[in-house]
Formats: C-alpha cells, sequence, structure tokens
C-alpha cells in the first residue's frame, strides 16, 4: 500500500482461535442445483470463481412480521452478509465457495445445509466443537427493522488469517468480505487486514463491503480501521447513510476522494440509486427501481452480488448498477434475507433498455416481482 492510505487498523472485539475443528463436506449435497467445487478421485479440480469469508448465522423473525417483544412465534432462516453474496452469485451462475466457521450444533447445520442448497460450495468450512453458531434476531417495527446478536464468542469469531490458504482457492477471480468480519475479533481483523493487504490469492480482485454494524463497534472505532481496508481493496461497497456516520462525508464524490486507492468506489444511496465512480473517468449512477418493500435486510448483499456478476461478465459499469438492483428488488419483498435472483433471459432484456424505460420500470409487470408486498419503495 501506498504511504497516503490509513493502514487497515485493528479490531478491540476479541476472542481467541480456539481449538482445532473439522471441515465440513465436500460442499453442496447430491441432487442440489448449482455449481460446486469438484474435488473427485479422478484427480480433476475446478475451483471456484469466488470466494466469500464471513459469518452466518440463524436468524430468528417475529411470524408474523410484526414487533419482536410482541411475538408467540418465530420463524427460523439463515443470514449472513458474505453467504448472502455467494448465494446469489451461484443462482447466477458463478461457482461460489463461502469460508467460514460454524459450531458443531444444530444451528451450524442448518447453516451449511441452507447455503450448499443455493448451489455454493462449503467444503472449506470449519465445524468448531469448542463455540457455538450465531443467532440474530430481527425486530420489525413501523420505524423500521432492529437486529439483536448474539453471537460474542460464536465460532466464526475463531476464523483467521490461514483460512485462505488453501491451494483450491488459488484461481478465484474474486474475493468478497465484508467490514462485519473485522468486528468479530482480533483474529478476524486480521484476516480481513492479510485479505486486503498481501492478498493471497494473487489472481482475485478484493471486493470490500463495508457493512458497520453499529451494534457490533461504535462509528468512532470503526472509522479509521474501515477507511483502511477500504482503502486498501480493488471495489468497494458503501451506503452514503454509513459513510456519513463514519466519515461525515455527504455525496458520492466525497467518498471517493476519501478512498483513493481503490479502482472502483460504489456508493449507495438507499431509494435513491447507486452511483459507480472509477479511479479514472466519470461517475455512472443508476437509479433505484421502485420496489414495495416488505423487509430491507439482506438487499445490499443482493446489490452487491449483482453488480459484481456484473464485473465478473464484463458489463458496463450502468449494466453492473442494474444488474445489482435487478437482484436487490426481490430480496426487498421477502421476510428473510435472500430471494433468488433474476431469470438471466429477464435480466439481460431488462439490462438493454433505454434509460427512460428503465426509470419507470414497473417491476411487478415486467414479472421481476411475484409479489406485491406492502410497505414503503426501495
Amino acid at each position: 500500500m501506498t504511504t497516503d492510505r490509513p493502514d487497515p487498523g485493528r479490531s478491540a472485539a476479541g476472542s481467541d482461535p480456539g481449538p482445532s475443528a473439522r471441515r465440513s463436506g465436500p460442499g453442496p449435497a447430491a441432487g442440489l442445483p448449482g455449481p460446486s467445487v469438484d474435488r473427485s478421485a479422478t484427480g480433476t479440480s475446478v475451483g471456484p470463481e469466488v470466494v466469500t469469508v464471513g459469518e452466518s448465522m440463524v436468524v430468528l423473525s417475529p411470524d408474523p412480521t410484526g414487533p419482536l417483544e410482541a411475538a408467540d412465534r418465530l420463524g427460523v432462516s439463515v443470514g449472513g452478509a458474505e453467504s448472502n453474496v455467494a448465494s446469489a452469485l451461484a443462482g447466477l451462475g458463478h461457482r461460489t465457495a463461502w469460508v467460514s466457521r460454524v459450531g458443531d450444533d444444530p444451528f451450524g447445520r442448518r447453516v451449511l445445509r441452507h447455503v450448499a442448497a443455493a448451489g455454493v460450495d462449503t467444503s472449506l468450512v470449519a465445524v468448531d466443537p469448542g463455540a457455538p453458531t450465531g443467532v440474530y434476531l430481527k425486530d420489525p417495527t413501523p420505524g423500521g427493522t432492529a437486529v439483536h446478536y448474539y453471537r460474542s464468542g460464536s465460532a466464526a469469531s475463531r476464523l483467521g488469517p490461514q483460512v485462505l490458504d488453501d491451494p483450491g482457492l488459488a484461481g478465484a477471480r474474486l474475493l468478497h468480505l465484508s467490514g462485519v468480519t473485522a468486528a468479530l475479533s482480533p483474529s478476524c481483523a486480521a484476516l480481513v487486514r492479510r485479505a486486503v493487504a498481501d492478498r493471497p490469492l494473487p489472481a482475485a480482485r478484493v471486493a470490500f463491503d463495508v457493512n458497520h454494524r453499529a451494534r457490533l463497534w461504535s462509528a468512532e472505532v470503526a472509522a479509521p480501521v474501515l477507511r483502511g481496508l477500504a482503502d486498501a481493496a480493488d471495489v468497494v461497497l458503501v451506503g452514503l447513510d454509513e459513510a456519513g456516520a463514519l466519515w461525515g462525508v455527504t455525496d458520492p464524490a466525497a467518498v471517493r476522494d476519501l478512498l483513493p486507492g481503490p479502482d472502483l468506489v460504489v456508493v449507495k444511496d438507499a431509494d435513491v440509486g447507486v452511483t459507480a465512480l472509477p479511479r479514472t473517468g466519470p461517475g455512472v449512477f443508476v437509479p433505484a427501481l421502485r420496489v414495495p418493500v416488505h423487509e430491507p435486510v439482506g438487499a445490499g448483499d443482493a446489490f452487491a452480488a449483482g453488480f459484481l456478476s456484473g464485473l465478473l461478465r464484463g458489463l458496463d459499469l450502468g449494466r453492473c448498477l442494474r444488474l445489482g438492483h435487478l437482484c436487490a428488488a426481490p430480496t426487498l419483498t421477502v421476510a428473510g434475507d435472500t430471494a433468488p435472483p433474476p431469470r438471466r433471459a429477464l435480466a439481460d432484456r431488462l439490462l438493454a433498455l433505454p434509460a427512460p424505460d428503465w426509470a419507470s420500470l414497473d417491476p411487478v409487470g415486467v414479472g421481476l416481482l411475484t409479489t406485491t408486498a406492502t410497505g414503503r419503495n426501495g
């Protein structure tokens, strides 16, 4: 890194890497759709195109949707920024592997089964007999959805820099991480620092989603750490609201000025739209689709997956941003953290629309959405 960039800092969160753990298995179960890593006895091996690293947890949500304190029943699902991205990328046709650690418990087995069912290779997920799988609860209210974490000392908090040393990952084209991981423990922070600074996957571009979680660490503590990590990455995704809370900037151009290092900075402005700012040349803005929102959690991960898929396919920035919006839209209309991405034929048709037609697009009318959930537009 050049000396004018902030050094990727250290997280104050803490846990020891703990005892050794076993691997979870060969990847997606037989008969499930989607790509996987083939480690067959023939000696042939097809490695992942995309690697994501981070914690996934069991998610408990009121059923039916409403305030948590009034709920009599909770629905059980799975969520985690990096596995959400991996699942969506697998659904878009990319070979993906998710690297993580889960507890040797029923929740850990559920997480593994859920992610593998999306077509993601989970063979590099460690199963830890000495620490639990994390859990979080959603608390939907008229003012938005709050989350309550039960993840301190979780198995994933014992991840460390060595998890990227597996030779099966060496040919990956993209490594995706987020600021959530950096907040979990010193060993997790070291993992993210090594990923962005030392480049253990030399063929991979590094994508970093800032993903500040105030319940994990304060803006005051997180701001310099996340800035340093982001500035060392190749592609950065950040919400304009979180950039304001962390660094006091209020427009996409100011975010780009704050992060001169990456090849590309992508600034998301909620229901307004998203701006992609390359290191050189003009920025590109694409307005958000008008979507009836049921639950916003996970939509940012879906957007990231669509955008990154566009980069992997060699699309121009405008179409990359559109594909991000097309993937985020279905996720906004469901209670869970993920939703299937659009069919390739439909997505390609919508990517090619003239700008005025995109701006007036009715996601339900064109078949992008199959639900008409009520709520604010997003």
